[in-house]
């Protein structure tokens, strides 16, 4: 199988205009994604809509196409470029890992779990979950929990706590049930990858805000992989106040 890591990197951020070019331990944000994906992956490509960006990517010596403006996710802007990238490659791919262009510190070994899953040649699309250990994170609407089934594929996603533990208090929920948090990396086959970019947006992804249901309500299956690692995404200038306490910065 031929993999390919794309990291989607847009300037436009609502919450964090520029975040992909702030500066992290002497490297923009998109340059250290990039180091960490090009241990794992041999080819690497920034997927982003804007030129300094595309510019950034250049000067550090990395690989990046321009996609359209109007995508609504990472996905979306995944599938745009893995067209362009086979044309300038001259190299079809089977597997394209989605990283998030906002995740720094992404942990080699989460790279190599997520490629792992699609050993199995029934995987259409694989993704990461970290057990949850304090009550904070179950209760908080901004980390989704995930339920799975026996064969470790997603049943549900949601900012709710879920499953609902009837007839215990919050505080012992954490102990009384392994809740999953989800951790938002991605691989594809392409094949799955362009079919689920058609799909229209469904019912229950429009009430929770997570694409991954749109997937889930049309038939398809996510395969789960497991970390143990914390996922440190900077979405706001205040995060980076709190990965400097954590002593990462």
């Amino acid at each position: 199988m031929d993999f390919i890591a794309i990291i989607p990197a847009r300037y436009a951020s609502t919450r964090f205009p520029g975040k992909p070019l702030i500066n992290i331990n002497g490297k923009t944000m998109v340059h250290n994604v990039y180091i960490q994906a090009q241990k794992v992956f041999k080819t690497v490509y920034v997927a982003t809509d804007d030129e300094r960006i595309f510019n950034e990517v250049q000067n550090f010596g990395g690989k990046a196409v321009m996609t359209k403006k109007k995508h609504r996710s990472g996905t979306d802007r995944c599938a745009e470029a893995i067209d362009k990238i086979e044309v300038l490659e001259n190299e079809l791919y089977d597997i394209i890992i989605n990283i998030q262009g906002d995740e720094p510190f992404i942990k080699t070994e989460q790279l190599t779990e997520i490629k792992s899953c699609f050993k199995l040649k029934k995987t259409q699309i694989a993704t990461l979950v970290k057990p949850i250990n304090n009550k904070d994170d179950i209760f908080n609407p901004n980390k989704p929990k995930v339920v799975i089934s026996r064969n470790n594929e997603a049943i549900y996603f949601s900012r709710s706590p879920i499953p609902f533990l009837r007839g215990q208090k919050d505080a012992k929920w954490v102990s009384k049930h392994l809740y999953y948090k989800h951790i938002g990396l991605y691989g594809y086959r392409k094949d799955i990858l362009k079919a689920i970019t058609e799909l229209n947006q469904s019912p229950l992804e429009i009430a929770e805000s997570l694409e991954q249901l749109r997937w889930i309500e049309n038939g398809y299956k996510i395969k789960v992989g497991f970390t143990e690692h914390e996922s440190i995404s900077i979405d706001t200038p205040k995060d980076i106040e709190k990965i400097r306490q954590v002593g990462l910065l």
